[in-house]
């Protein structure tokens, strides 16, 4: 073995994609295995995905005040390089899910408010090209903070404006976009997105992510009427049907919203990431790839990172090994296309808690054992 690439995705709610790195080259090194590696966390459009593009893009980070999901004032970052007059921004900086305790989540009053913030800060310093990874969100108000942040009014029939909460969009008559800032029209915005879910429906914003986010079962079909009044505006006001849209439902509808009203490109989050990350390059000496999330499964061949970095492997033929705390226990054909050897982390029974406290250390025990018998 000469060359081995590490490029896992993070276990989310435990460690970060270049912590999962760390651990299994740890456990490699503490095998029987004698190779050369190189790690390169990846990310798909998912909580972190911003920080990893903002270092290998040498980005340079700039801190201010905004609003969280619930409005109180925090410090948040995004990242820019200057001469590309590029921004990037996370939107779980501003607007995650991780910036709240449990008892504070609520979608239906929650919004996106302090990304628009980070935005229209972007543009302030010069910013002509604006990538925003959006995963991780608490919010489900189809992007209705960034607008207001940039902007755009809402109001109910009687003129009131309302605030972009996701529980007054029933109340929603009209949206005034006349004073959306003049400079979005004159810049690029790039939605990286880590589902291809749509706005609504059984797979939609409200009925698959509202109740992660810690939504109660009697308020999801609340959210949906409430998502389809929006997009019915929209698509009245601007002729852009938000509920068509793939990737529409990621972050809560923030996808669908900057689309339809700012004009933003929806990509798929890995590979943008493959594609402005070098990876490609690293492909030429690599004899065998291991990546990995918290979970590998049918879904992520719908556009997780461990298959956008499987995907290109295998079209260079190059083995590839996937860890995952999370594995089907049934022989699934279209995996195994893209995965030589599926591995669990797990090798014990546990509960949720136990499995995501011993992330690290079982990562490691993995990736040693994996090195032994690659030793063979």
């Amino acid at each position: 073995m000469k060359q081995i690439l590490i490029a896992p995705n993070a276990f989310k709610n435990s460690l970060d994609a270049a912590s999962v790195a760390e651990a299994i080259k740890e456990g490699l090194m503490q095998s029987k295995l004698s190779f050369k590696c190189i790690c390169m966390p990846v990310g798909d459009g998912g909580d972190g995905t911003a920080s990893l593009l903002a270092k290998h893009l040498d980005a340079v980070s700039i801190e201010s005040i905004v609003h969280n999901p619930i409005g109180k004032k925090i410090k948040a970052s995004f990242w820019l390089i200057e001469k590309d007059q590029t921004a990037i921004i996370e939107l779980a900086d501003a607007s995650g899910l991780r910036l709240l305790q449990p008892d504070e989540y609520s979608p239906l009053h929650a919004n996106t408010l302090g990304t628009g913030e980070l935005i229209k800060l972007a543009l302030d310093k010069g910013a002509k090209k604006i990538i925003i990874g959006i995963g991780g969100s608490a919010t489900i108000d189809a992007g209705a903070g960034i607008m207001q942040a940039l902007g755009i009014r809402f109001f109910d029939e009687k003129n009131n404006e309302l605030k972009p909460y996701p529980s007054l969009f029933i109340h929603l008559n009209r949206i005034d976009l006349m004073g959306m800032d003049k400079r979005i029209n004159q810049t690029e915005l790039v939605v990286l997105c880590d589902v291809k879910n749509k706005l609504l429906g059984k797979e939609g914003a409200a009925v698959v992510f509202a109740p992660q986010k810690g939504t109660k079962a009697t308020d999801v079909d609340f959210l949906e009427t409430a998502l389809l009044k929006f997009s019915e505006l929209v698509l009245k006001q601007t002729g852009k049907d938000m509920s068509t849209m793939e990737h529409g439902g990621a972050a809560g509808g923030v996808a669908a919203g900057l689309s339809a009203v700012m004009n933003a490109r929806l990509v798929n989050g890995i590979d943008y990431f493959l594609d402005h990350s070098g990876f490609d390059a690293l492909l030429q000496n690599t004899d065998m790839i291991i990546t990995g999330e918290g979970s590998i499964d049918n879904q992520t061949l719908q556009g997780k990172a461990p298959f956008g970095v499987a995907k290109r492997a295998k079209e260079k033929r190059i083995p590839v090994v996937g860890i995952a705390g999370n594995l089907p226990l049934q022989k699934d054909v279209e995996l195994e296309e893209y995965f030589d050897a599926l591995i669990s982390i797990n090798h014990k029974p546990m509960d949720m808690a136990s499995a995501i406290q011993n992330t690290c250390e079982n990562l490691v025990r993995t990736a040693r054992m994996l090195g032994n018998l690659l030793s063979l």
